[in-house]
């Protein structure tokens, strides 16, 4: 079961909300978020209300500064909650939009892509099994970009205004 609680200030402190499943906006709960614990189950955080905007995906823990969960800022607007995954991993990246052009096949993590495929371009992608997180910059740094299993068909798909991935890796529960 999937709980997660949201305060308003560092360190634990101040007005809190738990949530146990999917908020598509968090604004009535609470206004700011500064630390979070995670007591159960793998959440993805967005910025923005109906899980748009910057995404952190966080995993049981807890995360006493919005630094600390890689945040850019102490807004969460929406959360969701996604299922336990125990299977294999295999995403298909594309140079052009729309599923086309040259692509390179992944199953595990990439670090660098730029040192791994001498690009960093990614127009659209397929996951075809498990979670992936893309990150703007190489060594998992940066924006982060949550996908699902689906077709990506262009980088507004996953969220992104750029094409520029640094580096990706598997969400492992």
């Amino acid at each position: 079961m999937g709980k997660i609680i949201f305060y308003e200030g560092h360190d634990f402190q101040g007005r809190y909300y738990e949530c146990t499943s999917d908020c598509m906006d968090t604004f009535q709960h609470f206004s700011s978020c500064n630390s979070i614990r995670v007591m159960g189950g793998n959440w993805v955080l967005y910025e923005k209300p109906h899980y748009r905007g910057y995404q952190y995906v966080l995993n049981p823990g807890q995360y006493s500064h919005f630094h600390s969960w890689a945040g850019f800022s102490n807004c969460i607007r929406s959360c969701r909650l996604f299922p336990p995954y125990r299977g294999s991993y295999r995403m298909r990246l594309y140079h052009r939009p729309h599923l086309m052009g040259h692509y390179m096949d992944l199953t595990d993590d990439c670090p660098s892509m730029y040192e791994r495929f001498h690009c960093h371009d990614v127009c659209s992608c397929h996951v075809t099994e498990g979670y992936w997180v893309f990150y703007e910059h190489p060594n998992y740094r940066g924006r982060q970009y949550f996908l699902w299993p689906g077709e990506y068909r262009t980088c507004r798909d996953w969220g992104s205004y750029n094409t520029m991935v640094g580096s990706c890796r598997r969400v492992w529960m």
